[in-house]
This record gives structure tokens, sequence and C-alpha cells, in this order.
């Protein structure tokens, strides 16, 4: 009895320990790639507040899952991502205002 219900415990929890860290690894490309496009529309002097929180949101999300705490990290990544898209936006309109 205590042999099938490891059993199923096992079974029950190896797939979600796998898919941790891919969960993670594609929220971060994600924040990633949306953080490179906000530094190239210059969200540093124009949405600084929203360039720098999702700046530090990655980081922070790296730190997590360098340490295996993937649930965090990939939450730390999505609200990088969140923050850039933000960043993004503002850092158009004020572009599109200075007549760029």
């Amino acid at each position: 009895m205590k042999l099938a219900v490891s059993l199923t415990l096992v079974a029950a929890v190896a797939p979600s320990v796998g898919c941790g860290n891919t969960l993670y690894a594609i929220s971060a490309n994600a924040a990633s790639s949306k953080l490179e496009e906000a530094r190239e529309l210059n969200a540093e002097q124009y949405a600084p507040y929203e360039y720098y929180l999702a700046k530090e949101h990655l980081e922070k999300a790296q730190s997590e899952a360098a340490e295996a705490d993937y649930s965090d990290a990939s939450n730390l990544a999505e609200a990088a991502e969140g923050y850039a898209d933000k960043a993004i936006r503002l850092s158009r309109e004020a572009r599109r205002g200075a007549g760029r």
C-alpha cells in the first residue's frame, strides 16, 4: 500500500517539477525581448520608472531561477514583461509627442 501511494505521488509530482523551468524560460525570454525593445526606444529617458521596474524584476527572476525557485521566477518575469510593455507604450507616446 505504501509503495502504491509513493508511486502515485511521484507520478503526480514529477511532471510539474520539469515544467517550472520551461515556463520560466518562456517568460524570461519574452520579458528580456520586451526590455531590449524598451531600451531601444529610450525608455530609460521616457519611462524610467517602468523601465527600471522591468529591469529589476527580470534580474530578481534570474536570481530566483538560479535557486531553482521557478514559480517565483516565472511570476517575476511576467511582471517584468508587463512593466516593459508599459515602458514601450509610454516611450512611443513620448516620441510621437516630440515629433520623432
